[in-house]
């Protein structure tokens, strides 16, 4: 489904980012965004450090970035084809990895939250307010993925319906 000024990134294969000695390649990633984001370069001094895999920004709608974490980081007992249903329920989830996400405690932030499935794959979705953003998280391969899409209180109110958009178009490839 493509609607006019819209495409899809997906992560190359090729991209490095194994994130540590041992680690398997990270499983691609796709998304849909408007024509007018472009990719950030990452810094390792940014907010989640070395675990954002990508960063994507519109000075006009608000900013994309994806952290990469080990699941193992969470529960040993996972093995290397992680399913989120393992790592815990969406209120776990978002306690233990909100704070990563948005740099403070989620408690009464957490504005929705739902649980979604494509192609076998579950993926839980959380609205937070403030800040205002849009989660999709999901584990596969040896690693837990959150995609986050945030933006001002004007960008918000302005783009709600292309930012949600994209957290739902959140995919494992």
């Amino acid at each position: 489904m493509s609607k006019t000024g819209w495409r899809t990134y997906r992560r190359p294969d090729d991209k490095s980012g194994g994130h540590g000695v041992g680690w398997s390649p990270i499983i691609p990633y796709a998304f849909s965004v408007r024509q007018d984001w472009e990719e950030v370069p990452v810094s390792i001094a940014d907010l989640g450090g070395t675990e954002i895999d990508l960063r994507f920004a519109s000075s006009k709608e608000g900013r994309i970035f994806v952290i990469v974490a080990p699941v193992r980081r969470f529960a040993d007992a996972i093995d290397d084809d992680a399913r989120i249903e393992q790592i815990g329920p969406p209120e776990k989830v978002i306690n233990a990895f909100g704070p990563e996400v948005i740099g403070e405690n989620v408690e009464g932030k957490v504005m929705s939250m739902s649980v979604a499935e494509h192609g076998g794959r579950t993926y839980y979705q959380f609205e937070l307010e403030p800040p205002h953003c849009l989660i999709t998280a999901t584990a596969a391969g040896n690693r837990l993925y959150l995609f986050n899409v945030t933006g001002s209180g004007l960008q918000w109110k302005r783009h709600y319906p292309d930012l949600k958009r994209i957290a739902d178009s959140f995919r494992i490839v």
